[in-house]
Order: structure tokens, then C-alpha cells, then sequence
């Protein structure tokens, strides 16, 4: 079974939400790469559309969208995701993983680019105890 952290955030407010996806929820987003764009309806989120912008690993490893495959390789890189150098012209062979999100990530980043007729404040919002019954 597979089980994804989401960081789903909202440009509308500037807040992120936490989901934790599993099930048919995470089944959605394998196969995927970083880029796509899913319904939210798998994850709960009726006629919310999301945009997968990043992942990383259970080690922290990050995912670049400009590699097109599934597992880990080091790459010499001489910037962006995985990297930034201190130096101007510093290259570093660093361990990145592809941009196709397989069961192996642990962390999905992502954005909403359509809302849903409920705000996603309305779906966080804390439950309110029952109040209890007078007799």
C-alpha cells in the first residue's frame, strides 16, 4: 500500500494544508510526473484540479522535473533543484531522483490551479464538539 504526505497549497489565501494520502488518494498521483495535473476528486476535494510541483524521498532527495524516469541517479548539476553553489561556476555530482513519482517518494508538493465550489479552509476546518443534550 502506498502512503503519501501532500503539501497542497492554495494561491488564492497563501496557505499550504497537510493531507495524508493513501489509498485510491495516493494511487492517483503514481505514474504521475511533476507538471501533471490531477483531479482532487481521489483525494477528496470535489471539482479542485492540483498541479504536481515537486517530491523528495524518504532520505530528502529531491525530484527534478527535467529527468524523465522513475528512480535515483547522480547527476553533475551546476544548479536548481538539489543544488545551489556558492561559487560562480561551481559543479557538483549530486543524487537526485527523476520526475515520475513512484512509491518510493514520501512527500508530493503541490498547487491548486482550479477551486472547487468549498473552499479548502471549509474542509480543514476543526470539527465542533457536540454540545450535549439538555434534559
Amino acid at each position: 500500500m502506498v502512503d503519501f504526505k501532500v503539501v497542497l497549497s492554495d494561491p488564492a489565501t497563501g496557505k499550504a494544508y497537510n493531507i495524508d494520502a493513501s489509498g485510491a488518494g495516493a494511487g492517483s498521483f503514481v505514474g504521475k510526473s511533476i507538471g501533471d495535473e490531477i483531479d482532487g476528486s481521489p483525494l477528496g476535494f470535489e471539482g479542485y484540479r492540483i498541479r504536481i510541483t515537486g517530491a523528495s524521498d524518504r532520505n530528502g532527495t529531491p525530484a527534478r522535473k527535467s529527468l524523465q524516469f522513475a528512480g535515483r541517479r547522480k547527476i553533475l548539476m551546476t544548479g536548481g533543484v538539489g543544488f545551489h553553489p556558492v561559487v560562480e561556476g561551481e559543479r557538483r555530482r549530486k543524487m537526485v531522483r527523476g520526475g515520475e513519482i513512484s512509491p518510493d517518494f514520501v512527500q508530493i508538493n503541490a498547487i491548486v490551479t482550479t477551486q472547487g465550489s468549498k473552499t479548502l479552509a471549509e474542509y480543514f476546518a476543526p470539527a465542533e464538539p457536540e454540545a450535549p443534550a439538555a434534559e
